[in-house]
C-alpha cells in the first residue's frame, strides 16, 4: 500500500450521483446540494438516474433547482435497484475523481458543501471513500414505531450510501457495486468490505445529512424480509464471519426457523391425526410469535394501531424470513467468495483455498 501523502489543501473536483423514482422527497435533497453549489463548493457534475424511465426508455422531467440546471444530466436507470442506477451514474461521470452517491430521501445539511470539501481534501491516498453523519429525527412527544426505529438504525450504520463519497479510482479496482443486490440493502457494505479486504481505508467525515423517515404501510415490515435472500449473497461472497466486519445486527432468523418449524410440525401432525403432538407444536409456535410480537411492541407507542401492526406481522414474518432466506439460499448457492477490491499496481493477499469470484453486472 502507498504511504499516506500529505491532504492537499485544494479539495479535488466532486460529481453527485442520485438515484432517484423520482418522488417528491428529491426536491428537498437538491436544494441542499444547491446551497452546497451557492457556497461555491458545490459539484462539478449532477446526475440523476431515473430508475423508471417512460414506456420508450426516456427517462421524466424531474424538478431540479434552476441553479442546479445547467451541471444536471438526467439518465434512464435499468429498473434493476439502487445498485445498478448508482453504476449507471457512476459510468456517467467520466472524468471526475470523487463520486458522491445521495439518496433522493435525504437532506444535506446547511453546510453540507463546505463539510464535504473538508472531507476530501483531507483523505489520505489510500481512502476508498469517506462517510457522512446520518440523522434521522424523530417524532418528538412518543416512543418510536417499529418503523421508525428501522429507520433510526440508518444512524448508527457503519457504511451507508444514503451519503458517501466514493474515490473513482477505488470505485474502478472494485467494479462499481455488485447488481445482483436488487434492494437498498447490504449493497454498501459489501462494496465496503471488498474494498477494505483489497486494503483500502474507509474514513468518517465530518459533514452532516438528516434522513427523514418516510411514509410506510403496516406490512412494510413483512416486505423487508426479502433481505434476508441478501443475507445468504453476503454469506457466499464474504464467508460466515461478515456479520461481525460489517457491524450488521445478526438479527432473529434462527428464532424465526424455530417458529416455522413449530407451525410447520403442528400442522403435519394435526395431518397425521396426533393430535398431543400437534397441540404442543402449536403451543410452541403461538409462545414463539408472542414472544416476537411483545419485544416489538414494547419500545413503541403502543397505541392500539401499533399494537394491532405488530401482532398481525409478528404471526407471518418468521415464515417469510425462513422462505427469504431457502430462496437466498437456492439462487446464489454457486456464488463464489468475492475477490478484493485491490488498488492499482498491488495485489491484496487471498486464502488459497477460497475460490474467488468478480463483481457480474
Amino acid at each position: 500500500m502507498t504511504a499516506v501523502l500529505q491532504a492537499s489543501a485544494t479539495p479535488p473536483a466532486y460529481a453527485v450521483v442520485v438515484p432517484t423514482l423520482g418522488r417528491p422527497s428529491l426536491r428537498a435533497c437538491l436544494d441542499g446540494v444547491a446551497a452546497a453549489t451557492a457556497s461555491g463548493r458545490g459539484p462539478v457534475r449532477i446526475v440523476l438516474v431515473h430508475d423508471r424511465p417512460g414506456p420508450d426508455g426516456t427517462p421524466p422531467a424531474l424538478d431540479v433547482p434552476p441553479a442546479l440546471r445547467p451541471i444536471t444530466t438526467v439518465v434512464a436507470g435499468r429498473g434493476r435497484g439502487p445498485a445498478a442506477a448508482r453504476n449507471t451514474g457512476m459510468r456517467a461521470a467520466v472524468g471526475v475523481p470523487w463520486i458522491v452517491f445521495l439518496d433522493d430521501d435525504v437532506v444535506p445539511g446547511r453546510s453540507w458543501g463546505e463539510d464535504l470539501a473538508g472531507d476530501l481534501a483531507s483523505a489520505s491516498r489510500d481512502t476508498a471513500a469517506v462517510t457522512a453523519r446520518i440523522d434521522v429525527p424523530l417524532p418528538p412527544g412518543r416512543r418510536p414505531t417499529d418503523w421508525e426505529r428501522n429507520t433510526a438504525g440508518l444512524a448508527t450504520a457503519r457504511w451507508i450510501t444514503a451519503d458517501m463519497a466514493f474515490r473513482r479510482e477505488a470505485l474502478d479496482a472494485a467494479g462499481g457495486f455488485d447488481e445482483r443486490f436488487g434492494r437498498a440493502f447490504r449493497e454498501d457494505a459489501e462494496l465496503a468490505l471488498r474494498l477494505i479486504e483489497g486494503g483500502w481505508v474507509l474514513a468518517p467525515g465530518s459533514r452532516r445529512t438528516t434522513h427523514p423517515v418516510r411514509p410506510a404501510d403496516r406490512w412494510i415490515s413483512v416486505r423487508l424480509q426479502a433481505g434476508n435472500a441478501d443475507d445468504v449473497l453476503m454469506g457466499r461472497l464474504h464467508g460466515h464471519d461478515w456479520w461481525g466486519r460489517a457491524g450488521a445486527p445478526r438479527g432473529r432468523l434462527p428464532r424465526h426457523a424455530a417458529v416455522t418449524s413449530a407451525a410447520a410440525a403442528a400442522v403435519g401432525c394435526a395431518l397425521a391425526g396426533r393430535r398431543r403432538a400437534a397441540a404442543w407444536c402449536a403451543a410452541g409456535w403461538l409462545v414463539g410469535t408472542a414472544e416476537f410480537a411483545a419485544a416489538r411492541i414494547a419500545p413503541g407507542p403502543r397505541t392500539r394501531s401499533e399494537i394491532a401492526t405488530m401482532t398481525a406481522t409478528s404471526t407471518v414474518i418468521p415464515a417469510v424470513a425462513v422462505w427469504h432466506w431457502l430462496r437466498g439460499a437456492v439462487l446464489h448457492r454457486r456464488v463464489r467468495r468475492a475477490d478484493p477490491a485491490a488498488p492499482p499496481g498491488t495485489r491484496a493477499a487471498a486464502p488459497e483455498d477460497a475460490p474467488r469470484e468478480r463483481v457480474r453486472s
